[in-house]
């Protein structure tokens, strides 16, 4: 089975880069780049996770995490939030259910070691 990530950021560098590095580790990766598509993309694919940048343009990715956190499809779907805004917003996301969060600018390999740990540990509690 291959792990699909939905990566939702407004920089389409961003999401490139990581789409590269994380289809070379056999994940399939999904792309959105508003919070309407996020929600829309987390409905129609069922991702396994979602990088949630927290700035969007048309919502925060609070709000998004919250509506994905409470929709009946998408609640159990782990979310790791990216964040250029330090420890404010790691608790602010944390509260509405994200699971991790990485700071910007983040190092690859502590997110892929990020990402393992959450999938780990959603896949042995199914």
């Amino acid at each position: 089975m291959q792990v699909k990530i939905l990566v939702v950021d407004d920089e389409k560098g961003i999401v490139s880069a990581l789409k590269m590095s994380l289809e070379s580790d056999n994940y399939k990766v999904i792309e959105a780049y508003t919070g309407d598509g996020a929600i829309r993309k987390a409905c129609s694919e069922a991702p396994d996770l979602i990088l949630l940048d927290i700035m969007l343009p048309d919502v925060t990715g609070y709000e998004i995490c919250n509506k994905i956190k409470k929709h009946p499809l998408t609640r159990s779907i782990p979310i790791i939030m990216l964040t250029g805004m330090g420890e404010t917003g790691r608790i602010a996301g944390l509260e509405l259910g994200a699971d991790d969060y990485i700071t910007k600018p983040f190092d690859l390999n502590e997110l892929k070691a990020k990402i393992r740990t959450v999938l780990h540990t959603t896949f042995s509690h199914r």
